[in-house]
């Protein structure tokens, strides 16, 4: 069924329901009271046929023969017969007079056109209706003592006239009470659906909070519990709900800070020992030691190293976790580009980098460090999970529509999987093949990304199809002086038309 077809609304079918209802039980009584109000008319018609039949049987004997000279016409149907009353005298089947009273007691006669109808009323029947030329008429036949029948006729014009009367009061007592009712039902229907609309409010206040992550608390609850009502029982059973997964909030909520203050505390004790690890490896390889001694602790400082750096951006995702403030200082996102550009050209020589920055600079307010190491993890997740050769595009320009700063990375790499691209911004979340850690991932560089931008009041996005990938990073303007000049000669196409 289409939507025109049924209000939306369960208010509006509540009240077009009444509405329907209440038309049709007002057709159907006004049905009833016309089809009553009728036959009344017809039988008190008939009532009046059979006094002027009467009449007009007392009166036909004393009425003078044709061809005597009086004016037959004014005493044929009698003197106390209703103007338009019809009298007719049939013979041998057929009409021989037909007249018509009029006011002041004179009659005219019918035409020879209604004598077919005037011959074919019954006798000694029930009056019976027939349309002449002069209108619808009730007639009666009946004997007369010479052997003729007389039929006589009242017309139906004033019964037809109530009738017709009483339906147009009818209409307009319809029209008027549909309107009356449609008016009250909304407005009673509006009502008494007030306690559903504010558990409807209720859900939908719950519905716009964030309750994947953070603490959250859920204050909403439905003020209308009356076990008596329908509405009642439901916002009583969706209070129990809401305190049921409020419970589950607080729930999860405090074992994300545990978690949290666990990740953070472990990883800042873990640092000393792994200084220490790395110190006591560097000391002991001054030393003359065997090849394999010497290989050995190559190893074991190259992996201090690596979990150096899982401890230290553990560290950072749970001091953002934990909202601790940055460093609010305006920076320069062209210097900081061409330096991060700089030193991935000098860390990954065999990938081609280009620049596209405007000719002014731009520049935001933040932690200067933060933002730098967001697009260090850019350029490194580029380089790392993309082949040789890559063209890897760093994209800078202001948006004045939204008054935001647009900060791209796009690489022609052979692009990200569709399985991974959802989650690619969450924590250890690793691709195949080269997004492994035998390609140096630890996972969590998106992840610092996400959360540093998100600690700016920003945005970032990802877009991939296999030969190419596109981060888009969005981050409230600032301002700062003049742009410097270019960290590194070596860095070519710097201020190059953005690759499409």
């Amino acid at each position: 069924m289409s939507p025109r077809a049924t209000p939306r609304s369960l208010r509006a079918r509540l009240v077009a329901t009444v509405l329907i209802l209440l038309t049709a039980a007002v057709l159907v009584i006004g049905f009833a009271t016309t089809i009553a109000a009728r036959q009344f008319m017809i039988r008190q018609l008939d009532d009046d046929l059979r006094s002027a039949g009467q009449r007009f049987s007392r009166f036909h004997d004393d009425a003078p023969p044709p061809g005597s000279g009086a004016d037959r016409n004014d005493v044929f149907l009698g003197p106390a017969q209703e103007p338009r009353t019809l009298g007719a005298r049939v013979v041998g089947g057929q009409v021989v007079e037909a007249l018509v009273s009029d006011k002041g007691g004179t009659s005219h006669p019918v035409a020879a056109a209604d004598y077919a109808a005037l011959e074919a009323v019954p006798v000694d029947a029930q009056p019976v209706s027939q349309s002449l030329s002069i209108g619808a008429y009730r007639l009666s036949a009946f004997p007369a003592p010479d052997g003729s029948l007389l039929v006589i006729g009242l017309p139906q014009a004033r019964a037809e006239s109530v009738v017709d009367g009483l339906i147009l009061i009818e209409v307009i007592v319809l029209g008027v009470a549909l309107l009356g009712a449609g008016v009250a039902g909304a407005v009673l229907v509006r009502r008494e659906l007030r306690p559903l609309e504010r558990v409807a409010q209720t859900a939908e206040s719950v519905s716009a909070l964030r309750l994947d992550r953070g603490e959250v608390e859920l204050v909403e609850r439905v003020p209308d519990t009356d076990p008596r009502t329908e509405v009642g029982k439901m916002g009583a059973a969706l209070n129990l709900m809401l305190d049921n997964v409020g419970g589950a909030l607080e729930a999860r909520q405090d074992s994300e800070m545990r978690l949290r203050q666990f990740i953070a505390d472990a990883s800042h004790e873990l640092r000393t020992p792994l200084a220490a690890i790395r110190g006591y490896a560097e000391l002991t390889r001054r030393s003359d030691l065997s090849p394999d001694a010497e290989y050995s602790l190559v190893r074991i400082s190259s992996q201090a190293e690596r979990m150096t750096t899982l401890v230290e951006d553990l560290l950072l995702l749970a001091r953002l976790d934990a909202g601790r403030p940055l460093e609010r200082a305006p920076v320069d996102l062209t210097r900081l580009v061409l330096d991060a550009v700089s030193d991935a050209h000098a860390v990954g020589p065999d990938h081609r980098w280009r620049m596209a920055l405007p000719d002014e600079p731009v520049s935001t307010v933040g932690d200067a460090s933060r933002l730098t190491q967001v697009l260090t993890n850019l350029l490194a997740n580029a380089r790392t999970h993309t082949p040789p050769g890559t063209e890897v595009t760093v994209g800078l320009a202001p948006d004045n529509r939204t008054g935001e700063v647009v900060l791209t990375v796009t690489d022609t790499g052979p692009g990200i999987p569709a399985a991974l691209l959802p989650h690619v911004f969450e924590r250890f979340a690793r691709g195949e093949k080269s997004r492994s850690r035998a390609a140096g991932s630890t996972g969590l560089g998106l992840a610092i990304v996400h959360a540093v931008v998100t600690a700016h009041s920003g945005t970032v996005q990802v877009e991939s199809v296999p030969g190419w990938t596109r981060f888009v990073v969005r981050l409230p303007a600032g301002d700062v002086g003049p742009p410097p000049p270019p960290a590194d000669p070596r860095v070519t196409g710097a201020r190059a038309s953005q690759r499409a």
